[in-house]
């Protein structure tokens, strides 16, 4: 069904093995620790930087009311792939991020993560950053096209150890369809949901839609994809997908236990808080409440135990989402007040989900663990209330009363698709908008059968 069962020469994931590559004989440049990362409301890193690709070119953005839109069944003129001056190398077991614009890079894998590293060297030409950089006495030579879906090379070089060749997908936000002709019959729904932002005066609002079945060649479009509202709950998917990369290295284990105790104990969504600490809860547990219930007292838990803000937004760096960061714990009113929130955008949403999917990110295994999460969500007033009794979704809320989301995976056999659907203004507004958003892509894909009566 989906397209991770593919692939990779070599990994560094677990004990797998390592596969020898000529050494290489010529000195790489050195390595200089920068400090960009995600763009912050208060703290460092670059602002989004709005992506033509998402905004201009046909189907991939349009501007609510733009009247953008393509007739079904018409060849459109071949579009350029997707470039991106930041794009990801995605190995088993891990990442390598180049940001072609500020000559950084970022490995993160199982043995380890380089952090943000200059190299004021890299070359970037016909659309491809290529260098070298030493951390900690490793070499990282590197290849990654600029392209999504592009092949890419990257070679760890360690003194005394065998090097390694890391082969893998690129990926960009977007990524590039995999058939246009295809494609350009998802463009239509853009001007729909355009409409839909324009009337929502009360709320600004964001959408970002991606086929994953192929029915519409895997093409992305958006409307207000760089939207950047609270992230709510919503942030909880980035917890998730850190914990289960960890699980994915043998670092974690599912059956683990982790002790909680009264203090740990906030208000708000969530089970946990009704039941006697302290106890020891499983990580599984605490992984399928913080989804299924929403639960903040696990979000919470699972930070301290992951280390902290700091791993999440390596991950979401790693990544190179821009829009999204972790900055406060669940219920933190303090932090809030200090300034300190959490963020994201529809592309970004969709960006870690369409990652997720393609098994670019996650193991089979994991990735299956966390839809199946997706599924059990209880929280069910807004895709789930907008859609015909029976579709299957894999979803996620965000609710803030300055917020209101849902994002995550439409299931329909055949036409799976992966929607973010983000709000800023009054919740309860927002909820209506969201319901509007999600209603309209279910029409699109699933066209009312005239005559039909909806039970």
């Amino acid at each position: 069904m989906r397209k991770s069962d593919k692939r990779r020469s070599s990994s560094l994931l677990g004990n797998s093995a390592r596969v020898p590559v000529k050494v290489l004989t010529t000195a790489v440049a050195f390595a200089v620790l920068a400090t960009t990362g995600p763009a912050t409301a208060d703290g460092p890193g670059r602002a989004p930087v709005a992506d033509p690709a998402q905004t201009t070119e046909p189907g991939y953005g349009v501007e609510p009311g733009d009247g953008q839109s393509h007739e079904p069944g018409v060849d459109p003129t071949p579009e350029r792939p997707p470039t991106s001056e930041v794009s990801w190398l995605s190995f088993p077991g891990g990442v390598f991020a180049v940001d072609s614009l500020g000559r950084t890079v970022r490995y993160r894998a199982c043995d380890g993560d380089t952090g943000r590293v200059a190299d004021p060297t890299m070359r970037v030409a016909t659309g491809v950053a290529s260098g070298a950089v030493v951390v900690g006495g490793t070499a990282y030579r590197y290849r990654v096209p600029l392209v999504g879906r592009s092949e890419g090379t990257l070679e760890v070089i360690q003194r005394h150890r065998p090097p390694t060749r890391l082969t893998g997908v690129v990926v960009t936000s977007p990524q590039p369809p995999t058939d246009p002709v295809a494609g350009a019959r998802l463009f239509p729904l853009s001007g729909q949901l355009a409409r839909v932002v324009a009337d929502a005066s009360l709320n600004p609002a964001g959408v970002t839609v991606r086929d994953l079945s192929g029915r519409y060649g895997d093409q992305q479009i958006a409307v207000n994809g760089s939207l950047r509202p609270k992230a709510a709950s919503v942030i909880k998917l980035w917890i998730l997908v850190e914990l289960l990369r960890r699980v994915d290295c043998g670092q974690v284990f599912l059956d683990d236990g982790v002790l909680v105790t009264p203090e740990d104990v906030v208000g708000g969504t969530g089970q946990l808080q009704f039941e006697t600490f302290p106890q020891v809860v499983t990580v599984r547990r605490l992984a399928q409440y913080l989804i299924k219930y929403s639960d903040n007292v696990a979000a919470n838990v699972l930070i301290t135990y992951l280390g902290g803000f700091a791993p999440v937004n390596a991950l979401i760096d790693s990544m190179n989402q821009r829009s999204t960061i972790l900055a406060r714990r669940m219920l933190d009113s303090a932090a809030a007040q200090r300034g300190e929130e959490n963020y994201t955008s529809p592309d970004d949403v969709v960006s870690l989900l369409g990652a997720v999917w393609d098994g670019e990110i996650l193991t089979p295994a994991s990735r299956d663990l966390m839809i199946g999460f997706m599924r059990e969500q209880t929280l069910n007033t807004k895709i789930p209330a907008a859609l015909p009794q029976g579709v299957p979704v894999a979803h996620k809320t965000g609710d803030l009363p300055d917020a209101s989301h849902d994002v995550g995976y439409y299931l329909i056999p055949g036409t799976e698709t992966a929607v973010a659907f983000l709000t800023a203004g009054p919740m309860a507004t927002g909820d209506e908008t969201v319901r509007r958003m999600a209603r309209t892509v279910y029409d699109f894909l699933v066209p009312p059968v005239e005559g039909a009566v909806e039970e």
